[in-house]
């Protein structure tokens, strides 16, 4: 057994008694430290943002995109927003013991369905080190231990951040972070079955297919952000624009930034100009079909494999559809079941999309940025999962705890 296995394998050992020492915590008790920890990610700004200038140092060594960098980048308005994000779960109501049904039994039983932690989870996730914060104190609000592997581009970040959340009080060993980023150490951590109730993998594609080869314990996914928007005839071509724009550009590296734009034939003369004028305005290539570029003729030509790719930079495939239906079918077929929008006046269009998209978030007349923990009011969230079970879609502080039934008799047996 290696050194990295034999290290991991005592992380999840420590991780098992430290879940059971947070379910014995109250509610308020875990507000506190909660609080202690927000606290202590301000104190230890200084600290955090000189191992972030270190990771950032290496990444532009190493050539990442300027997308990645930016994913990888902290400064004090990223800091501040990180210890806000966690001084807002502590205010949120902790659904650790909520009673989700109850019920008697004719024979006088007493059934209730009550919420209760998940027990030990692993997170494994890629260059943005807020995640180390957000993913810690939602697991840690829920009563869940938890086991961290970040990537190598942010390792300095994260080990000044899981130190600083260390230093509020939380009980020993229930926040973890794993020292290594071979890829030894994410086979390890996803055969430990013994020690972990749940893995998480947050990061491209092939991570996550990795992860889910290898585990020995459920997963839940968080795939690809191939994200529609899709402008109807009777869009307000203004809004169109602006949306289009906003979900491209806003943040283009995260999985809920626009990927793919598709547009009503019946507009696109009027449509396509501006929003073209708009985009290139922000430095953005366009790639359409041969519709769109006979509108658009200095756009790019569109591959077939464009239709399926989330691009993560200034880079938008726009193609233009005869109908709701067409619209529809494209994306069921090239998306993600991530975040898809459809901006239009008419309602009943809208309530259509919305019905039969078959994505995590649909959206009528907004942004794709507003696909987020914090935009839903969970105060941060773990990922967005883009399975079906057990969480689905920005996964907030319900989406990190089970149920048991606690079933009240009074001598009743079996007859």
């Amino acid at each position: 057994m290696s050194t990295i296995h034999e290290i991991i394998y005592q992380m999840g050992r420590q991780a098992r008694e430290a879940a059971y020492r947070l379910a014995q915590l109250t509610g308020g008790e875990k507000d506190v430290i909660l609080r202690a920890m927000a606290v202590a990610i301000r104190q230890h700004a200084p600290r955090i943002l000189a191992a972030n200038a270190v990771d950032l140092a290496a990444g532009k060594e190493k050539g990442l995109s300027s997308a990645m960098l930016d994913r990888l980048m902290l400064d004090e308005k990223r800091i501040e927003t990180m210890a806000a994000g966690i001084d807002q779960v502590a205010t949120l109501p902790d659904p650790v013991g909520e009673i989700m049904a109850a019920w008697e039994r004719p024979n006088g039983i007493r059934i209730s369905q009550t919420r209760v932690p998940i027990g030990t989870i692993g997170i494994i996730y890629e260059s943005r080190p807020n995640v180390t914060a957000d993913a810690a104190v939602l697991c840690f609000k829920t009563g869940n231990a938890t086991i961290l592997r970040g990537g190598s581009e942010a390792i300095h970040s994260n080990v000044a951040i899981a130190a600083a959340l260390a230093a509020a009080g939380a009980p020993t060993h229930a926040i973890q972070l794993i020292p290594f980023t071979d890829r030894e150490s994410v086979a390890v951590l996803a055969g430990m079955n013994k020690w972990l109730d749940l893995i998480i993998p947050r990061g491209g594609k092939g991570l996550i297919e990795t992860v889910v080869s290898l585990a020995r314990m459920p997963v839940i996914k968080h795939y690809d952000g191939i994200c529609h928007l899709f402008a109807d005839k009777e869009a307000d071509l203004e809004m169109a624009v602006a949306l289009t724009v906003n979900s491209k550009t806003h943040k283009p590296g995260v999985c809920n930034a626009l990927e793919i734009l598709l547009v009503h034939r019946e507009i696109a003369t009027d449509f396509l100009p501006p929003v073209a004028a708009a985009l290139r305005e922000k430095h953005v290539e366009i790639r359409g079909c041969e519709k769109v570029l006979e509108i658009l003729p200095d756009a790019t030509v569109a591959t077939a494999e464009d239709w399926d790719t989330e691009f993560l930079e200034l880079i938008i495939a726009v193609r233009i559809v005869d109908s709701l239906e067409e619209a529809v079918a494209h994306i069921n077929e090239h998306g993600s079941h991530h975040t898809d929008v459809i901006v239009t006046r008419n309602e009943a269009t809208a309530e259509r999309f919305l019905r039969e998209v078959d994505s995590a978030c649909v959206f009528h007349n907004l942004s794709t940025r507003f696909a987020d923990g914090g935009e839903f009011g969970f105060g941060a969230e773990i990922g967005i999962s883009t399975d079906k079970l057990h969480a689905r879609g920005p996964m907030g502080l319900r989406e990190l705890t089970s149920y048991q039934y606690r079933v009240r008799g009074n001598g009743q047996v079996k007859r």
